[in-house]
């Protein structure tokens, strides 16, 4: 049914992260329990690769307080990348989006004034930076008409994007019942925010944002530093504790760590830093294969052509012990037989990297171009040859 290649040949075939040489290679590094965490759940996620280092109570619902503003500020990148609104477009602020109004009293503000208006892109800095609830409510009611409008279309984003343990209730983390998530899904939509918008993910690493002559500060005090934090976003009401969704990259390794319900701001600060120390000490995130990279060749039969190129359809990261990629295995199997016509992107086998006993990840090996089938006399030819072949067993 397959050919199974020797595995020291699969592996020249992963991007040269490996060595082959015995000298080259350094013992793996012995991985350590996660660390302690004192936080009501938490999550630590390495964004490329999707593997979960450590994890506790990450399926628990809770209030997300502020995170929330991550799913409002989403909602805006997309709606600007769709063209629904511009960046320079003009907001008139309601009552109900009002620096004073009494809802808001003690809570992170932008400081808007009603009847002003107030560019979008003001907005966005306004919900990322200074976490203002009245610039969450301004986004809500421009973007849906109204709260709850908007409420239903963050909970169709949470949906599309699976984080199947969450629901909205408003655009700002105020405490209403019903509003929840996990730490799961809150890694999930970090994930989203990095890599689906890029250049307003860059807006979550501003320090501060100055508006109407008030300055506020960005609460997230890992950014910079030696971890390398550029997102996301902290959190607090007395229902939730204190929250915090950072993110941070390391020599190409993108971690994710999500904290909820700690007891102060301290608090989340250690007990995030704990989580991506962790991580990059003792991680690290190799990318095995590019998309579309030729790995090999298959033969055709009956086919315009002899042969189709074979390789990836996707970039592949995989998460492992730091010091142990010359331990990898790859080990490649195509189909025996691959007749007629072929569609670029059809499955013709499979791959498997293992390290040691454990398999890291099974990828299918995809045709990276269409061909099609030959003429009468060309499929006539080959299936001469092929039973010839097959008779002898040189198939």
């Amino acid at each position: 049914m397959s050919i199974r290649y020797l595995s020291v040949v699969a592996s020249a075939l992963l991007s040269g992260v490996l060595s082959l040489s015995a000298a080259a290679q350094s013992a793996p590094q012995l991985i350590p329990a996660p660390p302690e965490v004192a936080a009501t759940a938490h999550l630590l996620l390495d964004a490329k690769s999707g593997k979960i280092l450590a994890e506790n109570n990450a399926d628990q619902r809770l209030p997300p307080a502020s995170l929330t503003k991550m799913m409002t500020s989403y909602i805006m990148s997309y709606e600007i990348a769709r063209g629904n609104v511009k960046p320079t477009d003009m907001v008139k602020i309601s009552k109900n989006a009002w620096a004073q109004n009494p809802v808001f009293k003690g809570s992170s503000l932008m400081w808007i004034e009603v009847g002003t208006e107030v560019a979008v892109e003001d907005l966005h800095r306004g919900v990322i930076i200074s976490s203002g609830n009245d610039a969450t409510v301004a986004v809500a009611e421009h973007l849906a008409g109204s709260e709850a409008a908007f409420a239903d279309v963050m909970n169709q984003h949470a949906q599309v994007m699976g984080m199947s343990n969450t629901y909205f209730v408003n655009s700002h983390g105020l405490p209403a019942d019903g509003h929840l998530t996990t730490a799961r899904d809150l890694s999930i939509l970090a994930k989203h925010i990095i890599n689906d918008f890029p250049e307003d993910y860059k807006l979550y690493s501003e320090r501060s944002y100055t508006y109407n002559g008030i300055r506020t500060p960005n609460r997230n005090s890992l950014l910079g530093g030696q971890l390398g934090v550029d997102g996301l976003k902290t959190g607090h009401t007395s229902e939730a504790g204190y929250c915090l969704v950072t993110s941070a990259e390391k020599n190409g390794m993108r971690l994710i760590s999500v904290v909820m319900g700690t007891e102060s701001t301290r608090s989340r600060q250690v007990e995030s830093s704990k989580l991506l120390n962790y991580g990059f000490r003792f991680y690290e995130t190799p990318q095995l294969y590019k998309a579309g990279e030729q790995l090999t060749e298959a033969r055709l039969w009956g086919s315009e052509r002899n042969s189709v190129r074979l390789g990836i359809a996707e970039d592949v990261f995989v998460t492992i012990p730091r010091g142990s990629r010359g331990d990898l295995q790859a080990n490649m199997t195509i189909d025996k037989v691959i007749k007629g016509a072929v569609a670029e992107g059809q499955t013709l086998g499979e791959l498997v990297v293992n390290l040691g006993d454990d398999n890291i990840v099974t990828l299918p090996v995809v045709a990276l171009e269409s061909v099609a089938e030959a003429g009468f006399f060309g499929r006539l030819i080959d299936a001469i040859k092929l039973f010839f072949m097959q008779l002898f067993g040189a198939i």
